[in-house]
């Protein structure tokens, strides 16, 4: 199966800065967030596209147009949401054009593991009016990451950054279908390492990966698990295991 492929849309940019509150920018939190995002589902085996990867605007229907050139499977819009006034309310929000299909088990999957770190759960609302959703040719999630002008929304944003990005990633990966790229979907996995700092994670991962070895990131329980494999045996992975023994690795198998 093909691999997939997620357009991943930084919300603002350039002159167009978004909410604002006191210093604060939308347009860069959301920013920095779709960047770790991106690399989260490219270590899985996910191919990424960024309407922006710098301090630049398009406008929306400029968004939609890059993601239908891509072709990606699917789309999603990373905001902050603004108050009318400041602290009177905060948590996560999910548009989409239609609440079904794997998109609304996606935002669900995202809400929910936003929701364990924290976030009010502010619901999935359907919004026929927003370009990005209704002219992206493929199934379109557009996500409000808390509420800029409340102060407890944008300490959990700052303090649990890695967990929010891992979180968001896995509500994609759960649902995408298939064996992409180096993950492979089979029961038996070997887990070689798992780690509360994403950095670490990422070092085991891109070692792993040099070795030419099916490795990637899993976020689980308020962990970063570094796997590798997957294999309908249990003999493949117990062979897996043994020999990633041998290479020094603190193994052990999962399901």
């Amino acid at each position: 199966m093909d691999r997939k492929l997620i357009v991943i849309d930084p919300g603002h940019g350039g002159t167009d800065p978004g909410a604002v509150y006191e210093s604060r920018q939308e347009k860069d939190d959301v920013l920095n967030l779709a960047l770790v995002v991106g690399e989260i589902l490219k270590n899985n085996g996910i191919d990424v596209v960024y309407t922006r990867i710098d301090d630049t605007n398009h406008t929306p229907w400029e968004r939609a147009n890059i993601a239908n050139k891509a072709e990606g499977d699917y789309f999603l819009s990373l905001h902050r949401g603004l108050a009318p006034n400041p602290e009177t309310e905060q948590g996560v929000e999910i548009s989409l054009y239609s609440n079904s299909g794997t998109k609304a088990d996606m935002a669900n999957a995202m809400e929910q593991n936003l929701s364990n770190i924290g976030f009010v759960n502010r619901g999935i609302k359907e919004r026929k009016d927003k370009t990005v959703l209704k002219n992206t040719k493929m199934p379109a999630i557009l996500l409000d990451v808390g509420v800029i002008n409340h102060t407890e929304d944008n300490k959990r944003f700052d303090q649990y950054f890695d967990e929010i990005a891992s979180g968001i990633a896995e509500g994609i990966l759960q649902y995408i279908e298939g064996e992409e790229g180096n993950k492979n979907t089979g029961i038996y996995r070997v887990q070689t390492g798992a780690f509360r700092n994403l950095n670490y994670a990422n070092e085991q991962l891109n070692y792993l990966l040099s070795q030419n070895l099916p490795a990637y990131i899993i976020y689980e329980h308020g962990l970063y698990k570094v796997q590798v494999g997957g294999f309908d045996e249990m003999q493949e992975a117990i062979e897996l295991e043994q020999y990633l023994r041998s290479l020094g690795y603190s193994t052990f198998i999962t399901k």
